[in-house]
């Protein structure tokens, strides 16, 4: 996918989003809370102006969305009722995680589908429910919170996010309380052949001293081309443990731009992992803010991908108080034509003294023609901190593989346990074992020879 700077059609297609939100203001919203309204008008007011990122833009300099703006997406989101009745029980089974089939809200098209979740497991003090559900009936612990962190002012995809604002999943951790089974939200596609979108929005909110794991995953029941742009926001107050998880196994014809914000207070441990093993452009935005004193927050990643995906990830943490501790640890790997790009920005305000906060990139080409491009950047306004930096971009190492090959592998073998072995750190960080299991699985079946490596584990 070659960055050209160009996007033919590109006013036609910011009409129809306009045109698009009048129906949807004049429809959706007319039964909105009071609250809600100018936040949604201001959000597409704010898309009027800056309309989509260009390759000349220079945050999105090496990610080119023409293919995805010059796409005629049902933007309405009709057919989103009609996917929700085709999509069966039977269909999600490959994707439910082991020991999560009574904590596991299902959303289909963007919406939740009450009658394909199933949350009898969830303990006392922790609610998943429809956001539409909870901006109606919870909306005292719904305000506060929602909108509050995902800015849009310099965000488009965040902003159109915002202004078609609908259905997601309201996840609330009361006080004190520790959920010990991971908590799965899956989306799934479906529905109509005609190319749609949608627009759907999280908030995970973890009250004081509280626990939780979330694992998201994101796949498709269907074929077709499909434009998720999804925004999340995680709310860490003081002393709480977030362990999240978002694993992309979309169709390689869907478009998926994201943008997660993760708020933390006080003596909090965020931690985020972010797994991409599909879609065909694939636009993530990850910003914590570390608030409160005491603090960790750990982003990890892992992206295998080929063919023609492009997968680009943008990573800002900013230490906002002192004695936080941070990581950012990604890793890509890239087969045939495929290209990954990495921006990750530490941000040190003059108040967080003690900082000490680690970032790394690390690339394995398997292609001539595969690109990586990585830009790891520290800013720093504060003078007794520790900040270090760095990014690696390598082909498999030849003298491991003929090591390898020498105690008897065949070439394709040899070359498929290195492989495994540069992924096996990201997935050996994901603490649910279910999820582990699943993504090793996935891993082994993308590599040849998988069979084989998974006897030499």
């Amino acid at each position: 996918m070659q960055a050209t700077g160009t996007m033919p059609d590109v006013k036609d297609r910011h009409a129809a989003y306009l045109a698009a939100f009048e129906r949807f203001e004049n429809g959706a919203l007319s039964g909105a809370a009071d609250w809600l309204l100018p936040m949604r008008k201001a959000a597409m007011a704010r898309f009027a102006e800056l309309g989509f990122p260009t390759t000349r833009h220079e945050e999105w300099r090496f990610t080119n969305v023409a293919p995805l703006v010059r796409t005629e997406f049902d933007i309405d989101g009709a057919g989103a009722a009609d996917g929700q009745a085709k999509v069966t029980a039977d269909q999600l089974k490959p994707y439910i995680l082991t020991g999560c089939q009574e904590a596991t809200a299902v959303l289909v098209n963007g919406r939740f589908a009450p009658e394909l979740s199933s949350l009898g497991g969830l303990p006392k003090g922790v609610t998943v429910r429809s956001l539409v559900d909870a901006m109606a009936n919870d909306a005292s612990r719904v305000e506060p919170h929602l909108g509050r962190y995902a800015e849009f002012a310099d965000e488009a995809f965040t902003a159109l996010n915002t202004a078609f604002l609908r259905d997601g999943v309201y996840l609330h951790v009361d006080r004190g309380v520790v959920c010990e089974q991971p908590i799965h939200l899956l989306y799934v596609w479906a529905g109509s052949n005609r190319p749609a979108a949608a627009f759907p929005r999280n908030l995970f909110v973890a009250e004081i001293n509280s626990q939780a794991t979330i694992v998201e995953t994101h796949a498709g029941v269907g074929e077709g081309v499909r434009f998720t742009n999804l925004v999340t926001e995680i709310v860490a107050n003081d002393q709480a443990v977030v362990d999240h998880y978002k694993v992309l196994r979309e169709s390689r014809s869907a478009f998926h731009v994201c943008d997660l914000r993760i708020q933390q207070d006080r003596n909090t441990d965020v931690r985020s992992h972010a797994i991409v093993l599909g879609g065909s452009l694939v636009r993530s935005n990850i910003h914590a803010v570390m608030d409160g004193e005491g603090g960790e927050c750990v982003l990890n990643g892992l992206t295998m991908i080929e063919g023609t995906q492009h997968v680009d990830h943008h990573l800002r943490v900013e230490h906002a108080k002192p004695h936080c501790r941070s990581w950012e640890y990604f890793k890509n790997i890239l087969d045939d034509k495929s290209r990954t790009v990495f921006t990750g920005r530490i941000y040190v305000h003059p108040d967080a003294q003690k900082t000490d906060a680690k970032q790394t990139n690390m690339n394995l080409i398997l292609s001539d023609e595969a690109i990586a491009d990585s830009k790891p950047q520290l800013e720093i306004f504060a003078d007794d901190v520790k900040c270090t930096h760095g990014a690696t971009i390598g082909q498999i190492d030849r003298d491991a593989l003929f090591y390898l090959r020498s105690r008897g592998l065949n070439e394709e073998a040899a070359r498929s346990l290195l492989v495994y072995a540069f992924a096996s750190e990201s997935v050996g960080a994901v603490r649910v074992a279910a999820l582990r299991t699943q993504l090793e699985d996935m891993l082994f079946s993308r590599l040849g020879e998988g069979e084989l490596i998974r006897g030499t584990k």
